[in-house]
């Protein structure tokens, strides 16, 4: 593992196997690691990585307040994630790359590609997070953090990151933060030492800037009907992974094929195949060399 200093974020990152370059935004919600890749979800059985090394090299990272990367408390939105990665590439001196996101990783990568088409090869969106009951649950969870930092107060909050390895979606007292507090004392005492109120307008903010709406947050639909970027998009079947999501994506994305398979169908024989085939029919003499 290696770390950087990305828009001024101390960012874990890892490059391994060979072939063009292929950036990997994270599964796992506001827990969003490079483990997740083999141990989270769908993830685990799917086993992609192991797949994709011998033809790309495959660049994941822990998104910013995740694992061992560093964070700041600020009303993060779409594009800040999406900022991490292209910062990711501009440190590894790269171009241009294929993008896979994995659940929020999706909304991720599509705000890359968006925002910057000139980065974006292609994008692989697998199993997007999304749908009326994802959106309810991720304010449900922001509520009942920002109701524990203002009866207990910003302190109480770090103390109880610190005292054990709950996430936000595990216990939501501990907020988007958690693994920061865990491992950053200045960056606990400073988080202690803020006003609560403005705290509590930052919480609102993310909550609300993040998740608008019952499809896949990210770019709006105007923005997606214009993107030129070649996508494979996989369902999901779940509260978090609707199988609405999907189906939004594939009918706003211009160039998008939906690989129509259900859960169960995807497995380590068929899945790392779909998104080979996808990404090696995407490449293009644009895309970087080797790294």
């Amino acid at each position: 593992m290696a770390t950087a200093l990305l828009d001024g974020i101390e960012t874990r990152y890892e490059v391994s196997g060979s072939g063009p370059p292929l950036l990997l935004f994270s599964p796992g919600g506001f827990n969003a690691t490079i483990e997740n890749w083999s141990s989270f979800g769908i993830y685990r059985r799917l086993k992609l990585l192991e797949h994709l090394r011998p033809h790309f090299s495959c660049i994941a990272f822990d998104k910013r307040e995740s694992g061992a990367s560093g964070g700041r408390v600020e009303r993060i939105g779409w594009d800040d994630y999406a900022t991490q990665g292209a910062a990711l590439l501009d440190h590894l001196q790269i171009e241009r790359a294929h993008l896979m996101g994995g659940c929020i990783g999706c909304s991720i990568a599509l705000t890359l590609a968006v925002s910057r088409p000139e980065r974006a090869a292609s994008v692989v969106l697998y199993s997007p997070a999304g749908g009326p009951r994802y959106r309810m649950t991720q304010h449900a969870r922001f509520a009942e953090h920002r109701a524990y930092a203002r009866e207990k107060g910003l302190g109480a909050v770090a103390r109880l990151a610190a005292a054990g390895e709950a996430t936000f979606a595990q216990d939501p007292r501990v907020g988007p933060w958690a693994s920061v507090l865990r491992r950053d004392a200045a960056f606990a005492a400073a988080y202690a030492e803020q006003d609560v109120a403005d705290y509590a307008e930052t919480v609102d903010a993310i909550a609300g800037g993040l998740f608008d709406r019952d499809t896949v947050p990210g770019p709006p639909p105007e923005l997606l009907l214009e993107a030129q970027v070649p996508a494979l998009v996989v369902p999901g079947h779940d509260p978090n992974h609707a199988t609405s999501a999907a189906r939004y994506l594939e009918e706003c994305l211009p160039r998008s094929e939906y690989w129509d398979a259900a859960v169960e169908e995807q497995t380590e024989e068929t899945a790392p195949a779909r998104v080979l085939d996808f990404l090696q029919r995407s490449d293009s003499p644009r895309s970087s060399a080797a790294i």
